[in-house]
Protein backbone atom coordinates (compact mmCIF):
# COMPACT_ATOMS: atom_id res chain seq x y z
CA UNK A 1 0.00 0.00 0.00
CA UNK A 2 2.40 2.24 -0.99
CA UNK A 3 -0.05 4.10 -3.77
CA UNK A 4 -1.05 6.94 -1.80
CA UNK A 5 2.36 7.74 -0.80
CA UNK A 6 3.53 7.72 -4.25
CA UNK A 7 0.89 9.38 -5.77
CA UNK A 8 0.63 12.67 -3.55
CA UNK A 9 4.48 13.37 -5.66
CA UNK A 10 3.70 15.76 -8.18
CA UNK A 11 6.17 14.49 -11.12
CA UNK A 12 3.94 13.40 -13.61
CA UNK A 13 4.34 15.64 -16.33
CA UNK A 14 7.88 14.63 -17.15
CA UNK A 15 7.39 10.93 -16.92
CA UNK A 16 4.13 10.66 -19.32
CA UNK A 17 5.12 8.94 -22.18
CA UNK A 18 1.66 9.19 -24.09
CA UNK A 19 -1.19 11.29 -24.29
CA UNK A 20 -4.16 11.39 -21.61
CA UNK A 21 -5.98 8.75 -23.77
CA UNK A 22 -6.12 4.66 -23.33
CA UNK A 23 -5.83 2.22 -25.42
CA UNK A 24 -3.45 2.61 -28.58
CA UNK A 25 -6.18 1.98 -30.93
CA UNK A 26 -5.45 1.06 -34.68
CA UNK A 27 -2.06 -0.04 -34.35
CA UNK A 28 -1.50 -3.31 -33.56
CA UNK A 29 2.29 -2.90 -33.01
CA UNK A 30 1.50 -1.14 -29.77
CA UNK A 31 0.19 -1.38 -26.44
CA UNK A 32 -0.63 1.68 -24.29
CA UNK A 33 -0.16 1.20 -20.43
CA UNK A 34 -1.08 3.04 -17.25
CA UNK A 35 0.23 3.34 -13.43
CA UNK A 36 0.72 5.30 -10.29
CA UNK A 37 4.45 4.97 -9.85
CA UNK A 38 6.82 8.31 -10.34
CA UNK A 39 9.67 8.10 -8.01
CA UNK A 40 12.64 5.64 -7.79
CA UNK A 41 14.03 3.22 -8.73
CA UNK A 42 10.66 2.31 -10.83
CA UNK A 43 10.84 5.57 -12.46
CA UNK A 44 13.70 3.56 -14.80
CA UNK A 45 13.55 0.30 -13.88
CA UNK A 46 9.36 -0.04 -14.80
CA UNK A 47 9.73 1.29 -18.40
CA UNK A 48 12.64 -1.21 -18.59
CA UNK A 49 10.54 -3.99 -18.09
CA UNK A 50 7.89 -2.76 -19.79
CA UNK A 51 9.82 -2.86 -22.28
CA UNK A 52 11.71 -6.47 -21.94
CA UNK A 53 8.07 -8.12 -22.04
CA UNK A 54 7.03 -6.01 -24.64
CA UNK A 55 9.66 -6.88 -27.15
CA UNK A 56 8.72 -10.51 -25.96
CA UNK A 57 5.34 -10.17 -27.16
CA UNK A 58 6.29 -8.23 -30.62
CA UNK A 59 4.89 -5.02 -29.40
CA UNK A 60 5.88 -1.37 -27.65
CA UNK A 61 4.34 -0.14 -24.63
CA UNK A 62 3.58 3.45 -23.87
CA UNK A 63 3.44 4.34 -20.42
CA UNK A 64 1.49 6.73 -19.16
CA UNK A 65 1.61 7.65 -15.22
CA UNK A 66 -1.40 9.22 -13.54
CA UNK A 67 -1.51 9.24 -9.62
CA UNK A 68 -5.31 9.56 -9.26
CA UNK A 69 -5.42 5.90 -11.42
CA UNK A 70 -8.81 4.86 -10.32
CA UNK A 71 -10.35 8.10 -10.91
CA UNK A 72 -8.86 8.35 -14.71
CA UNK A 73 -10.07 4.53 -15.80
CA UNK A 74 -13.64 5.28 -14.54
CA UNK A 75 -13.66 8.37 -16.94
CA UNK A 76 -12.25 6.16 -19.60
CA UNK A 77 -14.97 3.76 -19.08
CA UNK A 78 -17.51 6.13 -19.99
CA UNK A 79 -15.47 6.98 -23.47
CA UNK A 80 -14.50 3.13 -23.84
CA UNK A 81 -10.97 4.07 -24.22
CA UNK A 82 -9.16 1.84 -21.34
CA UNK A 83 -5.59 1.53 -21.85
CA UNK A 84 -4.72 -2.12 -22.96
CA UNK A 85 -2.22 -2.64 -19.72
CA UNK A 86 -3.15 -1.27 -16.45
CA UNK A 87 -0.87 -1.39 -12.98
CA UNK A 88 -4.13 -1.60 -10.45
CA UNK A 89 -3.70 -1.03 -6.44
CA UNK A 90 -5.75 -4.74 -5.80
CA UNK A 91 -8.65 -2.85 -3.88
CA UNK A 92 -9.79 -0.95 -7.05
CA UNK A 93 -9.71 -4.15 -9.28
CA UNK A 94 -12.74 -5.10 -8.73
CA UNK A 95 -14.48 -1.95 -9.33
CA UNK A 96 -12.85 -1.56 -12.49
CA UNK A 97 -13.67 -5.47 -13.52
CA UNK A 98 -17.51 -4.66 -12.61
CA UNK A 99 -17.55 -1.74 -15.52
CA UNK A 100 -16.79 -4.28 -18.25
CA UNK A 101 -13.48 -2.57 -18.97
CA UNK A 102 -10.82 -5.36 -17.79
CA UNK A 103 -10.28 -8.60 -19.72
CA UNK A 104 -10.73 -12.57 -18.21
CA UNK A 105 -7.15 -13.63 -17.85
CA UNK A 106 -8.13 -17.01 -18.25
CA UNK A 107 -5.49 -18.44 -19.55
CA UNK A 108 -2.39 -17.31 -16.77
CA UNK A 109 -1.31 -19.67 -14.32
CA UNK A 110 -1.38 -19.06 -10.29
CA UNK A 111 0.29 -21.85 -9.18
CA UNK A 112 2.62 -21.11 -6.34
CA UNK A 113 1.02 -17.87 -5.31
CA UNK A 114 -0.23 -17.46 -2.33
CA UNK A 115 -4.49 -18.18 -2.41
CA UNK A 116 -5.34 -14.38 -0.78
CA UNK A 117 -3.32 -13.21 -3.71
CA UNK A 118 -5.25 -14.89 -5.99
CA UNK A 119 -8.08 -14.08 -4.52
CA UNK A 120 -7.38 -10.47 -4.80
CA UNK A 121 -7.41 -10.62 -8.41
CA UNK A 122 -10.36 -12.16 -8.65
CA UNK A 123 -13.54 -10.66 -10.06
CA UNK A 124 -17.11 -12.77 -9.29
CA UNK A 125 -14.92 -15.93 -9.17
CA UNK A 126 -12.84 -14.64 -12.65
CA UNK A 127 -9.23 -14.04 -12.92
CA UNK A 128 -8.78 -10.52 -14.52
CA UNK A 129 -5.20 -9.32 -12.56
CA UNK A 130 -2.48 -10.87 -11.46
CA UNK A 131 0.03 -9.62 -8.18
CA UNK A 132 4.16 -9.20 -8.80
CA UNK A 133 4.36 -8.49 -5.02
CA UNK A 134 2.32 -7.59 -2.40
CA UNK A 135 3.15 -6.28 0.88
CA UNK A 136 1.42 -5.87 4.44
CA UNK A 137 2.01 -3.84 7.64
CA UNK A 138 4.04 -4.61 11.06
CA UNK A 139 5.80 -3.02 13.74
CA UNK A 140 9.27 -1.41 13.66
CA UNK A 141 11.46 -0.86 16.62
CA UNK A 142 14.42 1.25 17.45
CA UNK A 143 16.25 -1.52 19.14
CA UNK A 144 18.91 1.28 20.56
CA UNK A 145 16.05 2.86 22.46
CA UNK A 146 14.71 -0.76 23.59
CA UNK A 147 17.65 -1.98 24.98
CA UNK A 148 18.31 1.22 26.99
CA UNK A 149 15.01 1.23 28.28
CA UNK A 150 15.67 -2.71 29.35
CA UNK A 151 12.29 -3.88 27.30
CA UNK A 152 11.52 -6.39 24.93
CA UNK A 153 9.18 -5.30 21.07
CA UNK A 154 5.63 -5.65 22.09
CA UNK A 155 4.05 -9.02 21.17
CA UNK A 156 0.28 -7.35 22.74
CA UNK A 157 -1.43 -4.58 22.92
CA UNK A 158 -0.75 -3.81 26.76
CA UNK A 159 2.60 -4.51 25.83
CA UNK A 160 2.52 -2.06 22.88
CA UNK A 161 1.10 0.64 25.54
CA UNK A 162 3.35 0.24 28.06
CA UNK A 163 6.40 0.46 25.86
CA UNK A 164 5.00 3.77 23.93
CA UNK A 165 4.57 5.33 27.31
CA UNK A 166 7.55 4.19 28.79
CA UNK A 167 9.82 5.11 25.11
CA UNK A 168 7.94 8.68 24.96
CA UNK A 169 9.69 11.40 27.02
CA UNK A 170 10.31 15.13 25.57
CA UNK A 171 9.97 15.25 21.90
CA UNK A 172 10.19 11.62 21.15
CA UNK A 173 6.95 9.56 21.18
CA UNK A 174 6.38 6.17 21.95
CA UNK A 175 5.26 5.08 18.58
CA UNK A 176 3.86 6.66 15.10
CA UNK A 177 1.32 5.73 12.67
CA UNK A 178 -0.24 7.17 9.43
CA UNK A 179 -4.33 7.95 9.84
CA UNK A 180 -5.46 10.36 7.64
CA UNK A 181 -8.63 10.83 5.97
CA UNK A 182 -7.61 8.56 2.87
CA UNK A 183 -7.30 4.71 2.02
CA UNK A 184 -3.95 5.01 3.58
CA UNK A 185 -5.84 5.72 6.96
CA UNK A 186 -7.89 3.09 6.15
CA UNK A 187 -5.18 0.69 5.44
CA UNK A 188 -3.00 1.43 8.47
CA UNK A 189 -5.40 0.90 11.01
CA UNK A 190 -6.95 -2.70 9.35
CA UNK A 191 -3.71 -3.63 10.82
CA UNK A 192 -4.67 -3.23 14.20
CA UNK A 193 -8.49 -4.34 13.60
CA UNK A 194 -7.03 -7.71 11.40
CA UNK A 195 -5.23 -8.43 14.06
CA UNK A 196 -7.54 -7.95 16.80
CA UNK A 197 -9.87 -10.35 15.21
CA UNK A 198 -12.04 -8.05 13.36
CA UNK A 199 -14.07 -8.17 10.21
CA UNK A 200 -13.64 -5.40 7.37
CA UNK A 201 -17.43 -6.23 6.92
CA UNK A 202 -18.64 -5.42 10.71
CA UNK A 203 -16.98 -1.64 11.46
CA UNK A 204 -18.93 -1.73 14.57
CA UNK A 205 -17.40 -5.39 16.11
CA UNK A 206 -16.24 -5.29 19.40
CA UNK A 207 -12.86 -6.33 18.07
CA UNK A 208 -12.76 -3.14 15.69
CA UNK A 209 -14.33 -0.99 18.60
CA UNK A 210 -10.82 -2.51 20.96
CA UNK A 211 -9.05 -1.76 18.15
CA UNK A 212 -9.89 2.05 17.94
CA UNK A 213 -9.29 2.39 21.34
CA UNK A 214 -6.78 1.41 21.55
CA UNK A 215 -5.32 3.91 18.93
CA UNK A 216 -7.27 6.68 20.88
CA UNK A 217 -5.76 5.78 23.97
CA UNK A 218 -1.91 6.18 22.74
CA UNK A 219 -3.00 9.47 21.04
CA UNK A 220 -4.83 10.68 24.40
CA UNK A 221 -2.06 9.25 26.75
CA UNK A 222 0.53 11.32 24.28
CA UNK A 223 2.25 7.90 23.38
CA UNK A 224 1.61 8.48 19.69
CA UNK A 225 1.47 12.53 18.61
CA UNK A 226 -1.89 13.82 17.52
CA UNK A 227 0.19 14.63 14.00
CA UNK A 228 -0.70 11.05 13.19
CA UNK A 229 -4.46 12.20 11.75
CA UNK A 230 -2.46 14.32 9.36
CA UNK A 231 0.96 11.96 8.71
CA UNK A 232 1.23 9.98 5.55
CA UNK A 233 3.31 6.37 6.10
CA UNK A 234 6.18 8.50 4.49
CA UNK A 235 5.89 11.37 7.06
CA UNK A 236 5.87 8.13 9.84
CA UNK A 237 9.12 6.56 8.68
CA UNK A 238 11.19 10.85 8.73
CA UNK A 239 9.99 10.18 12.27
CA UNK A 240 11.03 7.14 12.80
CA UNK A 241 14.82 7.80 10.96
CA UNK A 242 15.63 10.94 13.29
CA UNK A 243 14.73 9.33 16.60
CA UNK A 244 11.56 11.16 17.32
CA UNK A 245 9.32 7.62 17.25
CA UNK A 246 11.07 4.86 19.36
CA UNK A 247 8.22 2.36 17.15
CA UNK A 248 6.07 2.97 13.66
CA UNK A 249 3.69 0.87 11.91
CA UNK A 250 4.85 0.80 8.05
CA UNK A 251 5.56 -1.75 5.17
CA UNK A 252 8.67 -3.16 3.85
CA UNK A 253 8.90 -0.56 0.88
CA UNK A 254 10.41 2.00 4.13
CA UNK A 255 13.61 -0.15 3.93
CA UNK A 256 15.75 1.50 1.78
CA UNK A 257 14.49 4.82 2.90
CA UNK A 258 16.00 3.95 6.08
CA UNK A 259 19.03 3.10 4.99
CA UNK A 260 18.94 6.02 3.12
CA UNK A 261 18.87 7.68 5.96
CA UNK A 262 21.44 6.10 7.90
CA UNK A 263 19.42 4.56 10.65
CA UNK A 264 20.32 1.03 11.23
CA UNK A 265 19.29 0.85 14.80
CA UNK A 266 15.90 -0.93 14.18
CA UNK A 267 14.32 -4.84 13.96
CA UNK A 268 10.77 -5.72 12.45
CA UNK A 269 8.39 -7.49 14.80
CA UNK A 270 4.30 -8.93 13.51
CA UNK A 271 1.86 -6.46 14.42
CA UNK A 272 0.90 -6.98 17.93
CA UNK A 273 -2.41 -8.76 19.19
CA UNK A 274 -4.89 -8.32 22.12
CA UNK A 275 -3.35 -11.47 23.95
CA UNK A 276 -0.72 -14.03 23.35
CA UNK A 277 -1.78 -16.57 20.76
CA UNK A 278 -3.40 -14.02 18.91
CA UNK A 279 -2.46 -14.27 14.97
CA UNK A 280 -0.94 -10.67 13.92
CA UNK A 281 -2.54 -9.71 10.70
CA UNK A 282 -2.43 -6.49 8.01
CA UNK A 283 -4.62 -5.61 4.62
CA UNK A 284 -2.71 -7.61 1.71
CA UNK A 285 -0.97 -4.80 0.44
CA UNK A 286 0.50 -4.15 -3.63
CA UNK A 287 -0.73 -3.79 -7.26
CA UNK A 288 -1.83 -6.24 -9.71
CA UNK A 289 -1.71 -6.21 -13.46
CA UNK A 290 -4.67 -6.40 -15.68
CA UNK A 291 -5.63 -6.26 -19.33
CA UNK A 292 -8.20 -3.54 -20.84
CA UNK A 293 -10.87 -5.77 -22.79
CA UNK A 294 -10.56 -4.15 -26.03
CA UNK A 295 -9.21 -5.71 -29.43
CA UNK A 296 -5.59 -6.25 -27.90
CA UNK A 297 -6.20 -7.87 -24.97
CA UNK A 298 -4.80 -10.97 -26.19
CA UNK A 299 -0.99 -9.50 -26.76
CA UNK A 300 -1.90 -7.66 -23.54
CA UNK A 301 -2.59 -10.82 -21.74
CA UNK A 302 0.80 -12.19 -22.94
CA UNK A 303 2.42 -8.79 -21.57
CA UNK A 304 1.13 -9.58 -18.44
CA UNK A 305 2.37 -13.16 -18.28
CA UNK A 306 5.47 -11.97 -19.00
CA UNK A 307 5.58 -9.71 -15.86
CA UNK A 308 4.01 -11.12 -13.51
CA UNK A 309 6.60 -14.56 -14.32
CA UNK A 310 8.75 -16.18 -11.74
CA UNK A 311 11.86 -14.08 -12.74
CA UNK A 312 10.01 -10.64 -12.85
CA UNK A 313 8.19 -11.08 -9.96
CA UNK A 314 11.00 -11.76 -7.79
CA UNK A 315 13.14 -8.28 -9.90
CA UNK A 316 9.16 -6.65 -9.24
CA UNK A 317 9.78 -7.52 -5.44
CA UNK A 318 13.44 -6.34 -4.96
CA UNK A 319 12.87 -3.29 -6.53
CA UNK A 320 9.39 -2.06 -4.52
CA UNK A 321 10.51 -4.15 -1.69
CA UNK A 322 7.36 -5.82 -1.44
CA UNK A 323 6.72 -10.11 -0.65
CA UNK A 324 6.95 -11.94 -3.89
CA UNK A 325 3.35 -13.34 -4.82
CA UNK A 326 5.50 -17.06 -4.93
CA UNK A 327 5.17 -18.40 -1.76
CA UNK A 328 8.50 -20.20 -2.11
CA UNK A 329 10.01 -17.21 -3.37
CA UNK A 330 8.93 -15.46 -0.28
CA UNK A 331 10.20 -18.03 2.27
CA UNK A 332 13.35 -17.64 0.77
CA UNK A 333 13.46 -14.04 1.23
CA UNK A 334 12.25 -14.23 4.39
CA UNK A 335 15.31 -16.94 5.37
CA UNK A 336 18.04 -14.35 3.35
CA UNK A 337 16.93 -11.32 4.98
CA UNK A 338 15.78 -10.84 8.79
CA UNK A 339 13.87 -7.69 8.20
CA UNK A 340 11.87 -8.86 5.48
CA UNK A 341 10.80 -12.02 7.61
CA UNK A 342 7.59 -10.31 9.33
CA UNK A 343 6.03 -8.87 6.59
CA UNK A 344 6.69 -12.69 5.05
CA UNK A 345 4.85 -14.66 8.19
CA UNK A 346 1.92 -12.15 7.63
CA UNK A 347 1.16 -11.89 3.87
CA UNK A 348 -0.72 -15.62 4.02
CA UNK A 349 -3.18 -14.24 6.74
CA UNK A 350 -3.33 -10.88 5.07
CA UNK A 351 -6.74 -9.60 3.54
CA UNK A 352 -7.68 -8.88 0.47
CA UNK A 353 -9.59 -5.57 1.16
CA UNK A 354 -12.36 -6.44 -1.59
CA UNK A 355 -12.18 -10.38 -0.30
CA UNK A 356 -15.55 -10.16 0.92
CA UNK A 357 -16.95 -6.66 0.18
CA UNK A 358 -16.17 -6.53 -3.25
CA UNK A 359 -16.72 -3.21 -4.82
CA UNK A 360 -18.46 -2.00 -1.89
CA UNK A 361 -15.20 -1.63 -0.24
CA UNK A 362 -14.47 1.98 -1.09
CA UNK A 363 -18.01 2.74 0.44
CA UNK A 364 -16.80 0.74 3.81
CA UNK A 365 -13.14 2.20 3.84
CA UNK A 366 -14.29 5.79 3.67
CA UNK A 367 -16.55 5.24 6.42
CA UNK A 368 -13.88 3.80 8.56
CA UNK A 369 -11.01 6.35 7.93
CA UNK A 370 -13.88 9.06 8.92
CA UNK A 371 -14.90 7.08 11.88
CA UNK A 372 -10.66 6.93 13.05
CA UNK A 373 -10.38 10.66 12.33
CA UNK A 374 -13.68 11.23 14.66
CA UNK A 375 -12.58 8.90 17.60
CA UNK A 376 -8.81 10.30 17.54
CA UNK A 377 -9.67 14.07 17.60
CA UNK A 378 -11.96 13.34 20.64
CA UNK A 379 -14.88 14.24 18.51
CA UNK A 380 -16.68 10.39 19.39
CA UNK A 381 -15.96 7.64 21.37
CA UNK A 382 -14.63 5.03 19.64
CA UNK A 383 -17.90 2.86 19.85
CA UNK A 384 -20.07 5.79 18.77
CA UNK A 385 -17.43 6.40 15.90
CA UNK A 386 -17.51 3.09 14.41
CA UNK A 387 -21.66 3.07 14.84
CA UNK A 388 -21.80 5.33 13.03
CA UNK A 389 -19.57 4.27 10.26
CA UNK A 390 -21.54 0.96 9.95
CA UNK A 391 -24.38 2.88 9.14
CA UNK A 392 -22.66 4.87 6.39
CA UNK A 393 -20.99 2.15 4.97
CA UNK A 394 -24.72 0.48 4.43
CA UNK A 395 -26.58 3.37 4.20
CA UNK A 396 -29.01 2.06 7.01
Amino acid sequence: MRKLALALVAATVALVTTGCGGSSAGDDSTLSEMDYYNTDPLVSALPKLLDSCGQQAGVTIKRQVVPDLRTKLLQLVGSHDVPDLVLLDNPDLQQIAATGALAELSGLSTDGLYPNVVAAGRYQGKLYGVSPGVNALALYYNTKLFSAAGIDPPRTWDELKTAAAKLTTGAQHGIGFAVPATEEGSFQFEAFLLSGGGSLSTLNSQPAVSALQLLADLVTSGAAPKDVLTWTQANVEEQFANSSLAMMVNGPWQLPQLAKAGMADFAVVPMPVPAVGGKPSSALGGEVWAAGNGPKSAKAAQVVKCLTAAENSLSWSKLTNYVPSNQQAARQLAAASPQFKSFVDEIGDAAGRTATLGVNYPKYSQALWTAVQSALAGRATPQAALEAAQKQATGQ
